[in-house]
């Protein structure tokens, strides 16, 4: 460039800066091209090595093990909790069992009792881990939260539950009891005849609608331990969020259904393909309504807010809400008003040693 810079006019001489620059940004951009193009190689290859391994992994559990395939082997427990829009979910899974090939199963205990005496805990922990035939298998109903790692069994469940805002999952069981709803309109409720409204309820001080009936979110997620049962428990509340965010895959809140669904869907695709479709367009899995349900007063909420109790089951309902918010921000985005899942964001390289 000196000796050009002595031999040129300047006029050339700045030309042919800028052509050597031009010429340099042109050989950089190739450069990071080629670097892209050797990532999205390296990429590539890695996944297909991760193919080859999951094959052969997949070929030898099944050549050494006489027991299902892992996917085959899955068990989901729903364990619900009541007026959660539980049976509206439920009714997906009765929809999708036939289409994607698993078993539902309802546990019905006696009279609704949520805890299980030790005997049936070690009847129901022995049938779910060892009844081939029912697997893969959901599995739902009105039962406490169960630890399976205390009856030593190799395998454990996948647990998944939706709470709701306390007050309005009282209100609901309330009306409940009294009018049923749209879901078998003829089935007689245990409160029918009672026209009291929750107001009215909450205005005498009557039973039903008493501090005391919140107490049920935090037990069903805390368990089979006395301490559960006993309401107002910080130590229930505290070992409640722990299985929450411990022992529980996915725990949705019923006032995002959809996006609950949507992402169970993504993870397991196994038993969920095709549910959120099925929830958009469906007739008949989520319309179930509680009738003659009035919305209770700004006085009503005022009173069940003061109690400790409504306190606590607020604490972990917004606990759990914002576990499962966060949860959501790092599943989905958002674009025109639509929820689009994320594709996976991560791969593995350096594989070693190379498969043959």
């Amino acid at each position: 460039m000196g000796l050009l810079r002595i031999m040129m006019p300047p006029k050339f001489q700045l030309l042919a800066v800028m052509a050597f620059g031009v010429a340099m940004l042109f050989i950089e951009n190739q450069i990071q091209k080629l670097e892209e193009s050797r990532a999205k190689l390296e990429r590539t290859m890695a996944r297909h090595e991760v193919r080859e391994v999951e094959q052969r992994q997949t070929r030898d559990s099944l050549r050494d093990s006489p027991g299902l395939p892992e996917i085959e082997d899955l068990i989901i427990i729903y364990n619900r909790v009541p007026k959660t829009a539980s049976t509206s979910f439920t009714n997906i899974a009765y929809d999708l069992c036939g289409k994607n090939r698993f078993h539902v199963l309802h546990i019905n205990t006696t009279k609704n009792n949520p805890v299980m005496s030790l005997q049936d805990q070690m009847r129901f922990v022995r049938n779910v881990t060892s009844w081939r035939e029912m697997k893969p298998g959901f599995y739902h109903g009105h039962v406490a939260y169960l630890d399976f790692t205390k009856f030593g069994v190799k395998g454990k469940p996948v647990y998944i539950n939706i709470v709701r805002d306390p007050i309005e999952r009282l209100v609901s069981y309330y009306y409940f009891l009294r009018f049923g709803d749209d879901y078998r309109p003829g089935l007689r409720r245990r409160k029918q005849g009672d026209k009291k409204t929750f107001d009215e309820c909450v205005s005498s001080g009557g039973s039903d609608c008493a501090p005391e009936k919140l107490w049920l979110q935090i037990p069903f997620f805390c368990g089979h331990y006395s301490e559960c049962w006993n309401v107002g428990s910080r130590w229930a509340l505290e070992q409640a969020k722990y299985n929450l965010v411990n022992e529980y895959l996915l725990v949705g809140v019923t006032e995002e259904l959809e996006d609950f669904i949507m992402m169970l869907e993504a993870a397991l695709p196994r038993f969920f393909r095709g549910a959120t479709e099925l929830y958009r367009t469906g007739k008949k899995s989520h319309l179930r309504k509680t009738s003659e349900k009035k919305p209770p007063t700004k006085e009503s909420i005022s009173k069940l807010q003061q109690s400790n109790i409504w306190k606590m089951e607020n604490e972990f309902y917004e606990f759990a809400l914002e576990q499962f918010q966060f949860v959501r921000a790092h599943s989905v985005r958002e674009k025109d008003g639509e929820l689009y899942l994320l594709a996976q964001n991560f791969f593995y390289e350096k594989i070693y040693p190379k498969v043959n």
